[in-house]
């Protein structure tokens, strides 16, 4: 099986530690590992390096290569320009579909935690070895929700289809994106409903496929540029075609025209969350609501349900009767709100665009 892992996006929920010159999926947010590599080596053993494929920006190409300087630097796919994940899963899967049209692969994404990494695993394989006896199948990868979010996306799922392993399949009934928070809640007590991750396997064939019945002037384009991969055309060919794409989600270029009948659901305990977000982060590292999640030099004094990082070696930080706050320290910036105003850093940052605080964004 193949693996792309899309590395792609700035990341301005987890300012000021991802800045657009080095977004959150290169930086060290758990221990000493970037998200990015903690997302490919969570694959190993049952991948290789050989097997994994990353598309990021192509300002990150070197940031990637180092990171992960095991993998063959041809694997590393650099957008010119941000054309939305449309575009981007689209030249991936027309990629793999010039050189391995009918082996499953999984799509992923740079900026995830996952605890469970035999069972993710396990599941990546079962869920290749239906796609690969059942080729025009789509499964999709989610996880069982913890709590009735409306800061992600969902998926709805009918009856058991079939079992493997112990891992269930469910048949697909459609996506929702950020419910409202009774909705949320009715689809957290409904068993039928589930996070949707943005996982899935099928084969590049099947996919693209859907790319040329539902986005054939996209695929047009797209045909252009994988038509020079491996040649030494290839570089100059994407940065003059990829921009011209079509700015399109996946989920209208693809994901709503596809005939249910074709995918497949797993939903089950991975113990994934979304770090996108410094409260996500919080909420996936956390013991307990009330603990503390810490790095680098801090002192907490009568201080609960915090999140404080500290990214500057020369200095402490040190909070007293402090509850329910996040508090992030870098070389140039401080940050201090509470969990709840997290929302707003993102507004923020916009606003820093083109002032004298442009070079801190």
């Amino acid at each position: 099986m193949k693996a792309i892992i899309f590395a792609g996006g700035v990341g301005t929920r987890l300012w000021p530690l991802s800045r657009k010159k080095s977004p959150k999926q290169f930086e060290k947010i758990i221990g000493d590992r970037s998200t990015l590599q903690l997302a490919a080596e969570r694959l190993l053993p049952d991948f290789t390096w050989e097997d994994i494929f990353i598309s990021t920006g192509k300002q990150y190409i070197p940031i990637v290569q180092e990171q992960l300087n095991k993998l063959p630097p041809r694997h590393v796919i650099g957008e010119p320009q941000v054309r939305d994940v449309g575009p981007a899963v689209g030249l991936m899967t027309a990629l793999l579909a010039k050189e391995t049209p009918n082996e499953p692969m999984v799509i992923l994404w740079s900026d995830h935690l996952v605890r469970k990494e035999a069972l993710f695993r396990k599941i990546l394989r079962i869920a290749g070895d239906i796609v690969k006896d059942n080729q025009d199948k789509i499964v999709f990868v989610s996880q069982k929700p913890r709590f009735a979010s409306e800061n992600l996306g969902w998926i709805s799922y009918g009856s058991e289809v079939m079992k493997k392993e112990g891992v269930s399949f469910h048949s697909f009934v459609d996506f929702q994106y950020r419910p409202d928070a009774d909705t949320a809640k009715k689809y957290f007590a409904s068993g039928h409903h589930a996070w949707n991750l943005g996982y899935f396997v099928t084969t590049p064939a099947f996919l693209w496929k859907q790319y040329v019945a539902f986005a054939p002037n996209l695929a047009a384009g797209i045909t252009r540029i994988a038509d020079a991969w491996g040649t030494a055309q290839f570089s100059d060919i994407l940065d003059e075609i990829y921009p011209t794409l079509e700015k399109i989600s996946f989920d209208n270029a693809i994901l709503e025209k596809l005939d249910a009948n074709d995918a497949l659901v797993i939903s089950d305990n991975i113990e994934w969350s979304d770090i996108g977000a410094w409260e996500a982060l919080k909420e996936a590292l956390e013991e307990s609501k009330e603990k503390n999640v810490t790095q680098g030099k801090v002192m907490l004094t009568d201080t609960e349900d915090s999140l404080v990082y500290n990214y500057n070696g020369k200095q402490l930080v040190v909070t007293i009767d402090m509850e329910d706050v996040l508090v992030v320290n870098t070389d140039d910036v401080l940050l201090v709100c509470r969990k709840t105003s997290v929302p707003k850093v993102k507004k923020l940052v916009e606003s820093m665009q083109g002032t004298e605080n442009d070079h801190l964004t």
